[in-house]
């Protein structure tokens, strides 16, 4: 009888975990039904609009750098109707190549009245703005790729979207995001994997993956994403994007929602911010001057009023810029060292003055403050935002790394102990990472981060920096790669973990001559993850590759500064 109750509750268990799957399946069904049935209705929008009006010359729109185009609009030789629905042909032809979307917002036809009822034209007006996926949108969903977040949808409009629409600008489509936003590859089980525009077998980055596919296949203009690690500035590198994140408290996070709290409430030393991605310097320039205004400081009291320096942005003095090519923690590809050292070059002919610059201690800041930051709980509050629901493929080595127990991950530590220097040199799994284990060694870890940027603000001052020049992550990793190479994105972190302002631009693309050195790369040690780093990066012939731009917190206009000396230099290049 008891042999015959327990396989009766064995048997129960498989037909519960069986019905709990099954539903999951009809969730994401429906989400993806949902939006199929959007991309319809929009297809079959822009279709009317091109029978009404066939003459709309659609390419010399598309072309328009956001300068020309905001002009154009302005003066009202463009109307902001032919501007959306060209964007939005162009943004259903980029996601078909690409899937970037994760939704249009239907509601664009709405705000595209609304501005024409507008007594004065914004800063924006008129020009097609698309979201990352957890950026607030009133009526819609932010999802962070999570099949538990399927149910509700926002009620009100982020602060940041208020105001976007305030200035003119017309919201029309939210993009695709990693699950959980943690990895920088773009890949839910909802929704899929993004690829990037230039070669489909390559990752778009992420967590701003989305934003980085549409914009850099041409189907928006502007795009607003999100940064706590180097989730704008990675997708940049990937895509040959320009991409700015300001100092987090810059701009308002209120009403964007991070896994399962909002931005704003979420106690963490490294904190979250939003910021622009865009095809060039001059429309993050214009974007931050259009965000910093008084709908801004009003509705969250929280930003510092502090509207955008033009002539900070505009000056033309030289600089005093610091440099380095490496950080010492993780080596990147021979090509992005390359990328910062013509760069050097470019700007000392250009008559900037560079100073050789080396960070302090950044294996202990990866180890020791960035990834203690996310992990002080051992991942547990993680963990539980994948309760009912599937995990993707690309997270499932860092989440069975989460699962191990307290005992495990000693025992683990333990039999690696002869792997302790390697392990201390480049601390590559969760697993072995230890949980703050009291609310007084929590705060510790916090005033540890204080101590440590004070400590990396005086060596800058004592240098009389302006700004830095260093490396970014890239080229773009092949799809899949980024999830196993978590600990890679060193050269971005640190600027989270800081909170200070950086930006990247693209400056050259991968030769032939770069593939041929990449094969002679062997990182630090030449381990397996410097191995793994290799192959993702191999085959990037002709991929953008980038540098990253920094500056002091709240000196946006400055980091925008030296980003547009730069790719004024590269271009003229």
């Amino acid at each position: 009888a008891a042999l015959a109750l327990l396989c009766g509750l064995a048997a129960a268990e498989v037909v519960w975990k069986w019905l709990g799957k099954r539903q999951i399946q009809k969730k994401m069904e429906e989400a993806r039904r949902t939006r199929d049935e959007g991309v319809k209705e929009m297809a079959k929008a822009v279709q009317q609009f091109r029978e009404q009006v066939p003459s709309v010359q659609t390419d010399a729109i598309l072309c328009l750098p956001l300068l020309e185009l905001t002009g154009r609009l302005q003066e009202g030789s463009l109307s902001p109707t032919t501007v959306l629905y060209t964007y939005l042909e162009k943004a259903l032809e980029v996601t078909q190549q690409t899937n970037c979307l994760r939704h249009f917002i239907p509601e664009c036809k709405e705000q595209l009245q609304e501005i024409q009822r507008q007594r004065e034209k914004g800063l924006l007006y008129g020009i097609p703005v698309s979201i990352k996926d957890h950026v607030g949108h009133k009526g819609h969903l932010s999802t962070c790729g999570l099949v538990q977040r399927l149910g509700t949808l926002v009620q009100e409009d982020s602060v940041l979207v208020k105001v976007l629409k305030r200035q003119g600008a017309i919201p029309f489509a939210m993009t695709n995001v990693p699950q959980s936003l943690f990895n920088y590859d773009c890949s839910n089980p909802i929704f899929g994997q993004t690829l990037n525009p230039f070669n489909p077998q390559k990752s778009p980055g992420g967590s701003s993956g989305g934003e980085g596919a549409l914009i850099a296949g041409g189907g928006s203009i502007l795009g607003i994403g999100s940064d706590i690690g180097g989730s704008i500035r990675l997708p940049s590198s990937f895509c040959g994007l320009c991409g700015l994140k300001p100092t987090a408290e810059r701009l308002s996070v209120w009403r964007t929602r991070l896994l399962n709290v909002d931005v704003c409430s979420r106690p963490t030393p490294v904190p979250c911010a939003l910021g622009p991605m865009a095809r060039d310097v001059d429309s993050l320039a214009l974007c931050m001057k259009a965000l910093l205004c008084q709908e801004m400081f009003q509705l969250d009291p929280t930003v510092p009023p502090i509207p955008f320096d033009e002539e900070v942005y505009s000056s033309s003095a030289p600089l005093r810029v610091g440099y380095y090519d490496t950080d010492g923690y993780f080596p990147l590809p021979p090509c992005m060292r390359r990328a910062v050292r013509e760069t050097k070059g470019a700007l000392q002919a250009a008559g900037h003055q560079l100073v050789p610059f080396s960070p302090p201690r950044i294996h202990y800041v990866m180890t020791e403050l960035f990834l203690k930051t996310f992990f002080a709980d051992g991942g547990r509050a993680w963990l539980d935002v994948f309760t009912g629901d599937i995990v993707d493929p690309n997270l499932k080595s860092q989440v069975n790394c989460c699962k191990i127990p307290r005992l495990g991950k000693k025992l683990l530590a333990l039999i690696l102990k002869p792997l302790q220097f390697l392990l201390l040199l480049k601390l590559k799994n969760v697993a072995t990472i230890s949980a703050c284990r009291s609310v007084k060694e929590m705060w510790n870890h916090h005033h540890q981060i204080e101590v440590y940027r004070t400590e990396f603000i005086a060596r800058w001052r004592e240098l009389r920096l302006d700004v830095v020049l260093c490396p970014v992550l890239g080229p773009a990793f092949t799809t899949g790669y980024p999830g196993k190479l978590l600990t890679a994105i060193s050269s971005t972190m640190l600027y989270n973990v800081l909170n200070f302002p950086a930006g990247v631009v693209p400056v050259s693309t991968v030769t032939e001559a770069d593939e041929e050195e990449l094969k002679l790369y062997r990182g630090c040690c030449d381990d397996p993850w410097d191995r793994t780093l290799k192959q993702a990066v191999a085959g990037a012939v002709g991929l953008p590759v980038a540098v990253q731009c920094v500056a002091l917190p709240w000196r946006e206009e400055l980091c925008l500064r030296l980003m547009k000396e730069v790719e004024t230099l590269s271009r003229e290049k």
